[in-house]
């Protein structure tokens, strides 16, 4: 399958020379060759070597081959933190096919307009996680998907007219078929690799395209900036559908030939005893997992010596928190801005000052370019705010099946991020606020219309307005005002949980606080005003304007 994208031969010639022009499978074999017995990847079920990984990654993909699969195609796989998802995103990638990781807890409204947009052949699930029993989702979502050809199921459970994962991994194709094969289809960095969607600020999410340059550049950067070696062990708990985790958790450690532990369901206590028995090196992760790192009781009972880095991303980091963070781990703490469209793009140096860490998001780095500009376009000086722009090696090459769309969101050759920001006379930027209305709890995107658009479906609700509320932990949750119909009761928030939870809407967008009213404060055109409504709930929480 071929999707259009913005990847012109002009774009190709800019940054040719930065970009790796390698995929992650000829990171793999070279790390493979030189250490095939060191660790690569542990989770809480098994451990692999390199040397392990490889031969895996080449059964699941011979097995893929099997199946009909072929390069272009999508595989859509919504896993845990597990190696079975580390090992089917290189055996797609083998085969010259397109990862679509998605995030576990998303559900029917989610998964079934992903899958189809997407056109997947195949789909890979759990039989069960935390809870949840993914083949009756996808039994389901069936009818709505005319691709989909294969259903993959990891797992002891498997419904009749599925199947085992245990048939890719477990059975030995490589003495069925001739693994040399694989060698044969060829692979253009430049094609893409990767489908992953992000919250937008309309009702449906965007399928972010990136190619093997772009993602490996992206992880590329963080080798020199940490001085990673294979001696460096990294953790990851973000979701691996996240680009956080799928980047930084299941590619990374394949570019500097370190090894990688992996935690499904976050737990800050098993988090601060893996550092102690895997000596993990540095993390990467949203703000208040640090919080809660730092909180654990007997953290001083740990060793936590090997401990290097803990990287926080996707919302503030109090100065309160660095100053009790700095004295009870023995990391620096760095703090970074980025997108799904753009990896991790600005980031905190090792030894910057303390002022820099909690007053700022970092400085671009090599290769990449941010700009602040006004309502026109134009640069603006130091220390004033105003729309944040991006460009570099490792952007994203286009929205799925919105190529219109993703040329309105450049200007010239600038991404234009939709947030807000202010940069200083260093370089290093500060994110200020957001022109697009996304809600981030706890460095998770919740999309605004998205919500409101499902909750004007209840047959009470007159009008459905979410907006941003204070919260010391997770820096923002999300309120819904809410306007009922005439005569009708208010909706309480258990029952605003059961309609959404009705709807297939994943739990981490639901609102977590209501406030019913009977009019919105609005412009003289008629428009809702957002910022009052923000207004309007850190008041009553008896939160300052600027706190």
């Amino acid at each position: 399958m071929s999707f259009e994208t913005i990847l012109t031969k002009e774009y190709v010639e800019t940054y040719r020379s930065q970009w790796p022009n390698k995929t992650i499978i000829d990171y793999l074999k070279e790390w493979a060759e030189k250490q095939p017995d060191q660790v690569a990847i542990i989770d809480k079920k098994s451990r692999y070597t390199y040397g392990e990984v490889t031969k895996l990654v080449d059964r699941v993909a011979l097995g893929l081959l099997a199946l009909g699969l072929k390069k272009g195609d999508v595989i859509s796989f919504q896993l845990p933190n597990w190696n079975e998802f580390v090992i089917l995103h290189f055996a797609v990638t083998r085969i010259g096919a397109i990862s679509n990781p998605l995030i576990p807890i998303y559900r029917d409204r989610e998964i079934g307009y992903m899958v189809n947009l997407a056109e997947s052949k195949m789909i890979v699930i759990p039989d069960e996680f935390r809870g949840f029993r993914y083949p009756e989702m996808i039994r389901r979502l069936l009818p709505q998907w005319p691709s989909m050809k294969h259903i993959y199921v990891v797992g002891d459970h498997v419904p009749e007219g599925m199947k085992p994962f245990s048939l890719l991994i477990d059975e030995p194709w490589e003495e069925r078929m001739d693994p040399s094969i694989l060698d044969d289809i060829p692979i253009d960095p430049n094609e893409l690799t990767e489908i992953i969607f992000t919250s937008g600020t309309t009702g449906k999410p965007k399928g972010v395209m990136h190619t093997h340059n772009t993602v490996t550049y992206s992880s590329l950067l963080w080798v020199d900036h940490l001085r990673l070696t294979p001696q460096d062990v990294v953790f990851m708990a973000s979701t691996f559908a996240h680009q956080t985790g799928f980047l930084y958790g299941v590619r990374l450690p394949f570019l500097y030939g370190g090894t990688a532990v992996y935690q499904d369901i976050w737990n800050p206590k098993e988090f601060v005893e893996l550092i102690e028995k895997e000596r993990i090196t540095f993390t990467t992760a949203a703000t208040p997992f640090l919080q809660d790192t730092i909180q654990v009781k007997g953290l001083e009972r740990y060793d936590l010596s090997s401990f290097r880095y803990f990287v926080t991303i996707g919302a503030p980091i109090p100065r309160a928190l660095v100053k009790q963070a700095s004295q009870k781990l023995p990391c620096r703490i760095l703090a970074g801005w980025g997108q799904t469209e753009n990896g991790l793009v600005t980031l905190t140096m090792p030894d910057d000052t303390e002022e820099k860490l909690t007053s700022t998001d970092g400085k671009p780095f090599p290769g990449m370019e941010v700009k602040v500009v006004d309502s026109e376009g134009k640069d603006l000086p130091v220390g004033v705010e105003g729309d944040l722009l991006c460009r570099g090696p490792g952007m994203f090459v286009g929205y799925l099946k919105e190529l219109e769309k993703t040329r309105q969101e450049f200007h010239g050759d600038w991404f234009m991020t939709g947030d807000r920001a202010i940069m200083d006379e260093d370089g290093y930027i500060r994110i200020t606020g957001r022109s697009k209305d996304i809600i981030i709890r706890g460095g998770e995107n919740i999309p605004v219309a998205y919500v409101e658009n499902v909750l004007h479906e209840h047959p009470d609700i007159l009008i459905a307005q979410l907006v941003a509320m204070p919260d010391p932990r997770l820096q923002e949750k999300a309120c819904a005002f809410i306007r009922m119909k005439d005569g009708k009761s208010p909706i309480t928030l258990t029952e605003m949980r059961k309609f959404l939870e009705g709807k297939g809407v994943a739990k981490q967008y639901w609102p977590e606080h209501i406030e019913i009213v009977d009019e919105f404060p609005r412009t003289p055109s008629g428009k809702i005003q957002k910022f009052r409504l923000r207004e309007m709930i850190r008041e009553k929480m008896g939160v300052k304007t600027g706190e």
